[in-house]
């Protein structure tokens, strides 16, 4: 049973991981907040920022009880498969640097809890303390602890650019909880300005740092491009520019809040939502970083340009199937009885060979992306055409959404139920079947929600958030999205095509959130935006290729 949970756990290592820097973004950056703008507003405003200051406090709170449990998730998780494949006992665990390293950021963050427990909690610079403990834990665990050459200089990088990632988006997400508590304009326009200046600096420092990292890590162009390391990167790159328009945007706001209008600062608001999400992306880009070797490293099977546009350029798209006896038989994921064999997922061996997909496998996933494709595609259009009012029978696009989801359920994974010899349960054993379940439930949540909203049939206000939301999360997920097929190259290959699929969720999310959000110029603006997203994932599945 441990053995079929290694493929899982490398899927659900990431996202602990991500959730663990998330956390510790937002617990360091609940402690700048306190210290940066609440204790100067207590000073000055007193009992008026109580609302504020309760508020800052309970996410504190949650945050920090929510990393003591996530790292001692990833400990438990991570000690029991390493005691059950390698052999190791107990007291070699607890010696382990990983384990150290969690069990302090468990700890720290467990203090921090305590320090904010109280009701009548005031901000205290005391609480940076365990923060910056949590902070430490995380980069004893990152690429840059496990160097041989520069280690100091990229510790202090990565210390930094966690520091400044924290004190930019981490704050933020106090920021948007403080406006809408602010008693007053004024109030507001103070946490504004000052936050702005925060910001400024914390950019600065995030851009150094990072170049700082990937210069050590992205020894040239060629690792940019041709290793999934350099190629996520790049991805990280896209959504920070995306960060810094929509900051742009809210600097340029403030500038104006002696004069804006209550519009302009609900414009103001909404925009910070969406940088926080896309934020938090970010952050979860960088836990998946954390589980592939630095590109540097990479030096024999990098990808070149020529293969890279053979497998992208253009073709039309497949629609023939083979037949299910054709695939290769699936990998036994527990013990053979007969022979008292493991025959279940096994960490990499150096030295061992793979068995590639044969024709009929590689044929079988383009038949089914390709269809995807279609109905994504189609799905874009409609979106589109319900734009129009004479074309009122398309608002109801939303529902081809379910077509797509019983489509990946019954085809996405052959060797499975209901296809395949493996039950249903017996299926939750592989990592990226796994992730296809989960994408299959996102995909149905915002289909019925969405239909609603399209309809009027739902008229909550939060409802219409579900499918912005959910497509957000989506398209984060994708970007852990692993195709373990035991070959560097190929993997990258396969990754390199649903980075694209995940940026266009993502953009197609927030900017979906803002329709809802905000009104006025900026939806007739990201009204066509979310739309031409889907389009463009529907092309893109319709391209897919693995040979």
């Amino acid at each position: 049973m441990l053995t079929q949970l290694l493929d899982v756990f490398s899927f659900a290592s990431v996202l602990l991981r991500g959730l663990a820097l998330a956390l510790e973004s937002l617990i360091l950056g609940g402690a700048i907040f306190s210290v940066w703008m609440l204790k100067p507003l207590n000073v000055t405003w007193g009992s008026q920022a109580q609302s504020i200051v309760q508020s800052n406090r309970r996410l504190i709170l949650c945050s920090a009880v929510a990393l003591a449990f996530v790292q001692i998730c990833y400990l438990a998780a991570d000690s029991v498969l390493l005691m059950g494949t390698t052999g190791l006992n107990w007291s070699d665990i607890t010696g382990a640097s990983f384990f150290i390293a969690g069990a302090i950021s468990a700890a720290a963050a467990l203090v921090a809890a305590a320090m904010t427990a109280r009701h009548e909690w005031a901000p205290t610079s005391a609480l940076l303390a365990p923060a910056l403990v949590t902070l430490g834990s995380l980069v004893a665990t990152s690429h840059a602890a496990a160097r041989m050459e520069g280690r100091t200089v990229l510790l202090i990088a990565g210390a930094m650019h966690m520091l400044a990632v924290a004190s930019w988006v981490g704050t933020l997400a106090y920021l948007v909880l403080a406006l809408p508590r602010a008693p007053n304009r004024q109030i507001r326009q103070w946490l504004c300005r000052r936050f702005s200046r925060l910001a400024v600096l914390s950019v600065v420092v995030v851009g150094v740092a990072g170049w700082t990292l990937s210069h050590a890590y992205i020894d040239s162009p060629e690792a940019l491009y041709g290793t999934s390391y350099g190629v996520m990167v790049t991805s990280k790159v896209i959504l920070f520019a995306t960060l810094l328009l929509l900051g742009g945007l809210n600097f340029l706001i403030v500038r104006r809040m002696s004069t804006a209008s209550d519009e302009l600062m609900v414009r103001l608001r909404r925009f910070a939502e969406v940088e926080v999400g896309i934020g938090f992306t970010v952050i979860l880009a960088a836990a998946s970083l954390s589980s592939q070797p630095p590109a540097a490293d990479l030096k024999a099977d990098r990808v070149s340009i020529p293969e890279i546009a053979q497998r992208l350029s253009p073709q039309w798209p497949s629609f023939h199937t083979p037949p299910v006896g054709s695939l290769s038989p699936p990998t036994p994921l527990g013990v053979d009885n007969a022979t008292n064999e493991v025959n279940s997922l096994q960490s990499f061996v150096p030295g061992t060979t793979y068995q590639p997909n044969t024709p009929n496998d590689i044929a079988w996933s383009e038949y089914n992306h390709h269809w995807a494709g279609i109905i994504v595609f189609a799905v874009g259009l409609l979106a589109l055409a319900a734009r129009f009012p004479a074309l009122r029978l398309a608002r109801h696009w939303p529902l081809a959404f379910l077509g797509l989801a019983v489509f990946l359920f019954l085809r996405a994974d052959p060797e499975n139920w209901p296809l395949g010899p493996r039950s249903f349960w017996q299926s939750f054993a592989v990592a990226e079947v796994l992730q296809h379940r989960l994408f299959v439930l996102l995909i149905t949540a915002f289909a019925v929600f969405e239909w609603g909203v399209a309809t009027h049939r739902i008229s909550s206000a939060r409802a219409a958030l579900v499918f912005p939301g959910v497509c957000a999360a989506g398209g984060a997920l994708l970007l852990t999205h692993a195709h373990p097929l035991g070959n560097i190259r190929e993997e990258f290959l396969a990754e390199l095509s649903h980075i694209p699929l995940a940026l266009c969720a993502v953009i197609a999310g927030w900017s979906r959130w803002v329709e809802v959000r905000v009104s006025g110029r900026p939806t007739q603006v990201v009204t066509w935006i979310w739309p031409v997203c889907f389009v463009l994932i529907g092309m893109l599945l319709l391209n897919y290729r693995e040979s």
